[in-house]
């Protein structure tokens, strides 16, 4: 195997990883977001289309966080 398909093959496992890892911590985030809604005392404990949508947002923010710092913290190292 030469070196450039060894380079090749790691950059697709760490993509591969960093998409896994993107979509845990979104669905992470509308669970915990869901959750809040859910439990948080003197909010009314239904969950209606408002609060999926903001649970949504806010996982899609969660992800795009994780991606942002997974970008930095990889450039860092080589």
């Amino acid at each position: 195997m030469t070196e450039q398909q060894h380079t090749t093959g790691r950059k697709q496992a760490d993509e591969v990883r960093r998409r896994r890892v993107g979509g845990a911590v979104f669905a992470g985030g509308v669970a915990l977001t869901l959750g809040f809604f859910v439990f948080f005392p003197g909010l009314p404990h239904v969950i209606d289309w408002g609060a999926v949508l903001v649970a949504l947002a806010i996982g899609a923010v969660a992800r795009w966080g994780w991606l942002v710092w997974g970008a930095r913290r990889g450039g860092r190292g080589r």
